[in-house]
């Protein structure tokens, strides 16, 4: 089932409106999440929706706190999010980071008592479209295990780098796990196998069974232990820069809220850097394919997947959507 992206903003906006969501606020979550799907991200689109206005019912998230900065150290500024909407929260401190490289010409914004922003590359794809490359991560809840580990001690801290470029953004958007939880959910709800393994079931063997990953709670983190280590440098950077809390704080919650986060802008020549990057994709792209697989930059097979669903409609999980339309 495929809906117009405009329907999708629009319900979603509704649904904001009645849980007493400001209207700004509400039209611009609404904006995000319906962009999130139109670009393919459904795990942090119109999947994640019932379940943000749920925590927002549960007062988890307050919508009416506003983002202040607490310390000016020149490029680089302390925020506290006072645990408003994460989604907004971070568009503020991208913003911020891009004025601050304007004039510095690099610019760091670092939060504390923020929330989930929902997909990191939203961010990195705003600093791109004003001109400027985006870095953004952020902490989460212990959810991950940390290579030779059994238990959960590390977050799965996403990763985000954006480069701009005029004929289509390079945007990398990862988590440290092999698949996000949001992409395991997905699978789960869809019944489908993982493509490979994305961590271990109960007997501890590698399987690609999402629901049996999700129970045992052993993730795969990428590039074994490298991408434990990056997990925990991330974890790191964000509470040192923002004074905010670690994972092992938020962790102390059973739900997570009050993450930590970094924004950095970097400003560069443009004109110089079309031909740059142009050179180094059309190096890249020039390889051999695999037989029935494809070379393609991070960000070239979101772009494709944003102009088909402007044009035939988003598709929809119509369970969800039919929970949305009711709420």
């Amino acid at each position: 089932m495929r809906v117009p992206y405009q329907k999708l903003e629009a319900e979603f906006e509704r649904v904001l409106l009645s849980i007493d969501l400001p209207l700004a606020k509400a039209r611009q979550c609404a904006a995000i999440f319906a962009a999130n799907s139109r670009d393919g991200v459904y795990s942090h689109g119109l999947n994640r929706f019932p379940a943000f206005v749920q925590t927002v019912k549960e007062g988890l998230f307050k919508p009416d706190a506003e983002a202040v900065m607490v310390n000016n150290l020149g490029a680089i500024e302390q925020w506290n999010g006072n645990f408003g909407l994460g989604m907004l929260n971070a568009s503020t401190c991208m913003s911020r980071a891009i004025e601050l490289a304007g004039e510095y010409g690099i610019g760091c914004v670092a939060i504390k008592n923020t929330n989930h922003w929902m997909r990191g590359g939203t961010y990195g794809l705003q600093a791109a479209d004003a001109g400027f490359i985006g870095i953004c991560f952020t902490n989460t809840i212990a959810n991950l295990p940390p290579w030779g580990g059994l238990d959960p001690r590390l977050g799965n801290n996403p990763l985000v780098i954006a480069v701009p470029r005029k004929g289509g953004h390079v945007l990398l958007d990862m988590a440290i796990s092999q698949y996000s939880v949001g992409k395991l959910m997905e699978s789960k709800s869809q019944n489908k196998p993982l493509p490979l393994p994305g961590g271990y079931d109960h007997e501890g063997n590698l399987s690609t069974d999402a629901d049996a990953i999700l129970q045992s709670k052993r993730m795969l983190p990428i590039g074994f232990w490298k991408g434990s280590g990056l997990s925990l440098m991330l974890d790191l950077l964000a509470t040192l820069l923002s004074g905010g809390k670690s994972t092992s704080k938020i962790s102390e919650h059973e739900k997570e809220w009050g993450v930590s986060q970094v924004f950095i802008c970097l400003k560069t020549d443009t004109e110089q850097n079309e031909r740059l990057i142009n050179e180094i994709l059309d190096y890249t792209k020039s390889s051999n394919p695999v037989d029935g697989e494809q070379v393609s930059y991070p960000g070239e097979n979101m772009l494709k997947t944003r102009e088909r669903n402007l044009q035939d409609g988003i598709p929809v999980n119509e369970e969800i959507w039919e929970r949305v339309l009711n709420m």
